[in-house]
């Protein structure tokens, strides 16, 4: 499974930005697909996921900023992130897991990061 990440930039405060990861190869050995971030100096962390079935977790999901949603059809997942904030700024991942993972396992498979910069 090859994952292709895109839409990051440079963004002020406030402002959105949407990323777009497209999943290649055995795309059917995929159950969950989101993305994890990683900040200078900071551990990665998980930041949305999305599941075949079309559940959802987030690492705020009291502030509903950031919505991920999943074509199944195209093995695509995207990300919205409304209302950036300066510390939003970070590297982000996209990531699969395989079929049969126990809910929370580490990612399987990773794609390139891509930057997202947040002014203030």
């Amino acid at each position: 499974v090859q994952l292709q990440a895109s839409g990051g930039g440079l963004v002020r405060a406030g402002g959105s930005l949407r990323l777009s990861c497209a999943a290649s190869g055995r795309t059917s050995n995929i159950n969950g697909m989101g993305w994890y971030r990683q900040a200078p100096g900071k551990e990665r962390e998980m930041v949305a996921w999305i599941y075949r079935s079309g559940g959802t977790n987030y690492m705020n999901p009291r502030e509903g900023r950031f919505t991920i949603s999943r074509d199944n059809a195209k093995n695509t997942v995207l990300l919205q992130m409304n209302s950036l904030k300066p510390e939003d700024t970070a590297v982000y991942y996209c990531s699969a897991t395989r079929l049969f993972r126990p809910t929370g396992a580490p990612p399987d498979y990773w794609g390139q990061g891509t930057q997202v910069t947040v002014s203030s």
